[in-house]
C-alpha cells in the first residue's frame, strides 16, 4: 500500500487497517516458524505498511497540536 492511498483514508479506517495488519503480521510470523510461509517478502511489506499507517496517525496528532500553537 502506498502512502498516497493511506492519506486518503479516515482515522477510523486507518485504525481498523492497522489492527488487521498486526493480525496478519502475527499470522505470518507463526507460519514462518512452522515452515508454512511461501511468500516471505510479505512480512517486510506488512511491516512497512504498519509503519506508514503509524506515521500518518502521528502526523494527524502532531498536526492538531501545531494548529493550536499557531492560533
Amino acid at each position: 500500500m502506498k502512502y498516497i492511498e493511506i492519506k486518503k483514508k479516515t482515522k477510523d479506517e486507518l485504525v481498523d487497517l492497522l489492527k488487521n495488519l498486526k493480525k496478519e503480521s502475527y499470522n505470518l510470523r507463526f507460519q514462518k516458524k512452522n515452515g508454512q510461509l511461501e511468500k516471505t517478502g510479505r512480512i517486510d511489506q506488512v511491516k512497512k505498511d504498519i509503519a506508514r499507517i503509524k506515521t500518518k496517525l502521528n502526523d494527524n496528532i502532531s498536526g492538531a497540536s501545531d494548529a493550536k500553537k499557531s492560533i
